[in-house]
């Protein structure tokens, strides 16, 4: 990414947009919008903001599941890979991804190089973060069993969301490095609403934002 470039973080909803905001302290350079859940919402938002827009850098940000073991409740991970977990087709011997079958590619690579100063310096902030690939699902993950699935299948996976990989698509089109940014709020795995932490995970994007200031 160029020195002082512009960065455009696109999240789903406005609770996270303005946690992101608020950790942003009214900087500029940085350009904020919620585009809506899900893939398809996510990759058109990006690309009308793209298209109106000169960027450096997309961003990913906001909440998600986390996978036991990997990615802690109130943890934050950066995602090294953006992977469309849903994007294939069942066969009589178990999932098969598009990019199994032929039809291109589920995944973006996020810059490495990016990816490790970012952890490297939420670190030292004293947040505790992660790197791994982060899932993008249709249909967030509620029982046991599926977890367990998505595990196997994918064993370098810390978390699971539903925007990053469209996000990181739109952004590739144009030739623009992509990142993904996720707070987790809960684990991947039964669903129990109650037991999100939803506060302290927005709290812990906020926290995060703060931190972009100082390496992008």
């Amino acid at each position: 990414m160029p020195p002082g470039a512009n960065v455009l973080i696109v999240t789903a909803v406005a609770a996270e947009r303005d946690a992101v905001l608020l950790g942003l302290q009214g900087s500029r350079r940085f350009h904020v919008i919620a585009a809506g859940a899900g893939t398809a919402a996510a990759a058109a938002g990006t690309a009308a903001a793209l298209a109106a827009g000169s960027y450096g850098c997309v961003i990913s940000a906001g909440i998600g599941g986390g996978f036991p073991g990997r990615a802690p409740v109130g943890s934050l991970v950066v995602a090294s890979e953006m992977l469309d977990a849903a994007l294939g087709a069942e066969t009589p011997v178990g999932f098969r991804s598009a990019a199994e079958l032929g039809f291109g590619s589920v995944s973006v690579l996020a810059p490495g190089g990016t990816v490790q100063a970012l952890a490297a310096a939420l670190a030292a902030a004293g947040l505790t973060v992660s790197t791994g690939t982060v899932l993008t699902v249709s249909t967030a993950t509620g029982t046991a069993g599926t977890a367990a699935e998505l595990a196997a299948r994918h064993p370098q996976a810390a978390a699971e969301a539903m925007e990053g990989h469209g996000v990181a698509v739109a952004a590739q089109a144009l030739g623009i490095a992509a990142l993904e940014l996720r707070a987790i709020s809960n684990p991947v795995g039964p669903r129990d609403r109650a037991a999100w932490k939803i506060k302290e995970a927005l709290d812990a994007l906020t926290a995060a934002a703060a931190i972009l200031l100082e390496v992008l």
